[in-house]
């Protein structure tokens, strides 16, 4: 089962976080800031922010499609038009704001929260002392390895019932974005 990306939501969401942080941040710390409210909508709403899929890294866990959109040189209509490719530094910086309208009032507030709670770290902080301890990393000896939301939530202790529940969901979601791409 795997929603589809959207990338204007994703977009939406850095964007968002960049904005908070002045209009510039070091790329590895964006994505970690994006898994961490992914990671926390998926366990609260049962249903994360970017629709991304995830993958471990040996710098713990990433967003596969927004990773991709930050270092594959290729054409990202919305990305690229509100978000700089790295710069000599590697960070990333807003080129102009960006809209909302994807992002609901709940995932803005939780994107708050999230740069609230780990926005005043540096990256390698967060790469050990957050991203390194979460349950459902593992160290991919160099490649990447898939996480599934399943592990998540396993992770985090979700009883079957529940993990059912919330992959039945998502499923559904998916067929429906399928079943309505081929129209």
């Amino acid at each position: 089962m795997a929603l589809k990306f959207d990338e204007g939501k994703a977009t939406q969401a850095a964007a968002f976080l960049l904005k908070m942080r002045g209009g510039r941040m070091h790329y590895l710390k964006l994505i970690k800031l994006l898994y961490l409210a992914d990671r926390t909508a998926l366990l609260r709403w049962g249903l994360p922010i970017s629709t991304d899929s995830y993958v471990s890294m040996k710098n713990g866990p990433v967003l596969s499609n927004v990773l991709n959109l930050i270092v594959e040189d290729k054409h990202k209509p919305v990305w690229a038009r509100f978000i700089s490719a790295p710069l000599g530094d590697y960070e990333v910086e807003l080129r102009e704001e960006a809209p909302t309208d994807r992002l609901s009032r709940a995932e803005e507030n939780l994107l708050s929260e999230i740069y609230a709670e780990y926005g005043h770290r540096n990256r390698w902080d967060l790469v050990e002392n957050v991203m390194h301890k979460l349950p459902e990393w593992r160290d991919p000896q160099g490649g990447a390895a898939k996480i599934n939301i399943r592990e998540i939530l396993e992770a985090q202790g979700e009883n079957e019932e529940e993990i059912r529940a919330v992959v039945k969901e998502l499923q559904t979601i998916a067929n429906a974005e399928e079943a309505l791409s081929f129209r």
